[in-house]
């Protein structure tokens, strides 16, 4: 029975050795023939130390090679990243241990902090200001990242991860905030989205109101929500935290003596300040009303959550910030479309208001009569008559995504497919063309209900469409054959008429019923146009 008891422990350690590669140790293997049982026991357990020690060396020097350069090869880590320098209001550098610029702008400057992974050094952040939380905030990045690294320690990661999991919610919500210009939705997803990956009952984000002076509630979401709720800069943890642009956990709420009673019950809360380029725009709040204590961990991921939602908040604000004072300054808006104005002023990548040739649908309208109907009325009245008819047809082209191009007199001309590239322009200028003729029929207003019809032309083709005009005064709009033959054809149409080129008959018959109307002799032209009459 000693001889098999002494096997079974020969080949328990020789499989150890064989697994970890310590082939020194089956040097004293002979001893063990010789010795008792106390030695081997000793011997076993002085071998499993040995196995522990050099591990925890390997993993060691596993660490202290990784540097910055391996996770910015991530996207979603670098995206992230770039996003926690952008928000620094003054410019940084990261460098990795060799000095060479991984991210930023390279140069001297004052300050340089160092970004620790596992304990070790894996770079630096240069610059200037509050680097100590720049560079915790990465590490922190960096830490998860190694945790689920099969390469970096395959003992420590599992397909599971639940931090894995909480990252890549992140990355998407991320990205979708990224797209958004409205403050409104950009609340209202974050609140949504942060009990995904937060263990919580109750989530807000409260902005700071400038003309009150107050934080305010601006979206929230769970039990107990309290939307009249205001606090001044230091009150109540949310205000405390706001004016200190520290992140808090208070596991044990009601104990606080910053706590405000009765604004929402809760056990336990997380709160961190929207701070973008140095600036504290509002808080984030999470909490439960259960018996949950947030860790450090939770509040690494809350962190990430909330540096993106700053970023996002921060763009729409400027966005809202910079259309408002033009159209205060110009009243832009009134005249033009929606789309133009946009391009003009965020200079987007697929807009240019620089003349190019595309392929468009253009639509004119006009009033039938509407100079032997309105000449007995006074100017005044005629200039209400035509305003409340224009908004209601402006309305219409702006839904399917057209671009009022202009008002001459009582016309209207709309383009279907500039600025911005849109699907089956011709379909839609002629469902715009149709709602505008059945929604002559029941307007509110008996007066225009009952005197004005309007004949319309459609055509679609290759026109040179941008900014026309002299360095004093531009126009936005389309030139070409296409351009003048739409026009004829609402000169030719009758009241409630839409008549419309066979490019838009090609285009768009399987969609609606349409009938020949005739051919009509363009001068310059030798063939004759072809004519369609939509039927609805």
């Amino acid at each position: 029975m000693g001889l098999v008891f002494l096997f079974i422990i020969y080949v328990f350690i020789a499989l150890c050795c064989l697994f970890l590669r310590f082939f020194k140790i089956l040097f004293f293997l002979y001893v063990l023939n010789k010795a008792g049982l106390r030695v081997i026991l000793f011997i076993v357990v002085m071998g499993f130390c040995y196995i522990f020690i050099v591990d925890f060396k390997v993993r060691s020097k596993v660490l202290m090679s990784l540097d910055l350069k391996m996770f910015l090869a991530d996207k979603r880590f670098s995206s992230t990243v770039g996003d926690i320098v952008g928000l620094h209001p003054t410019p940084l550098a990261i460098v990795d241990t060799k000095g060479v610029c991984l991210l930023g702008k390279d140069g001297e400057y004052p300050v340089q902090f160092p970004i620790k992974v596992g304990g070790s050094v894996a770079a630096y952040v240069k610059g200037s200001g509050d680097l100590e939380r720049v560079a915790r905030l990465i590490s922190r990045i960096m830490d998860y990242e190694l945790e689920m690294s099969k390469v970096a320690a395959p003992a420590i990661a599992t397909s599971e991860s639940e931090d894995h999991i909480r990252l890549g919610i992140l990355s998407d919500i991320a990205q979708t905030m990224s797209e958004k210009l409205d403050v409104n939705e950009i609340a209202l997803l974050a609140v949504a989205e942060a009990g995904k990956f937060i263990d919580s009952t109750s989530a807000s984000i409260m902005l700071l109101n400038k003309d009150e002076g107050r934080l305010s509630i601006l979206s929230a979401s769970g039990q107990e929500y309290h939307p009249k709720i205001t606090l001044r800069p230091g009150e109540g943890i949310a205000g405390y935290v706001f004016e200190s642009g520290k992140a808090e956990i208070v596991n044990d709420v009601v104990s606080d003596p910053r706590y405000v009673e009765g604004a929402k019950s809760a056990n336990s809360l997380m709160c961190a300040p929207l701070k973008a380029k140095g600036k504290v725009l509002g808080v984030f709040n999470v909490s439960n009303d259960s018996e949950v204590s947030y860790t450090e961990q939770d509040l690494q991921i809350f962190s990430i959550l909330v540096v993106h939602v700053a970023s996002a908040i921060q763009n729409a604000q400027f966005h809202a910030n910079k259309l408002g004072s033009v159209l205060a300054e110009s009243n832009l808006g009134r005249y033009i479309s929606p789309k133009i104005l946009e391009a003009s002023l965020l200079g987007k990548d697929d807009i240019s208001l620089e003349p190019v040739k595309k392929d468009i649908a253009i639509l004119f309208s006009d009033i039938r009569g509407f100079t032997a109907t309105c000449e007995k009325l006074p100017p005044e009245e005629v200039v209400d008559y035509l305003n409340e008819y224009f908004t209601f047809m402006v309305d219409i082209v702006f839904g399917y995504g057209g671009t009022l191009n202009k008002f001459v007199g009582d016309m209207i001309v709309a383009l279907f497919g500039a600025p911005t590239e849109t699907v089956n322009n011709e379909r839609l200028a002629i469902e715009t063309a149709v709602d505008m003729q059945l929604k002559l029929r029941d307007i509110p207003n008996d007066f225009i209900r009952k005197n004005f019809t309007t004949g319309i032309g459609i055509g679609s083709g290759e026109v040179v469409v941008g900014n026309v005009g002299s360095p004093q005064h531009m126009d936005y709009t389309a030139i070409g054959d296409v351009v003048n033959i739409s026009q004829r054809l609402q000169a030719i149409a009758k009241g409630g008429q839409i008549l419309v080129t066979r490019s838009i008959y090609d285009s768009a018959s399987f969609s609606f019923e349409m009938k020949e109307y005739g051919n009509l002799k363009v001068k310059g032209r030798e063939k004759p146009v072809e004519i369609f009459e939509v039927v609805y």
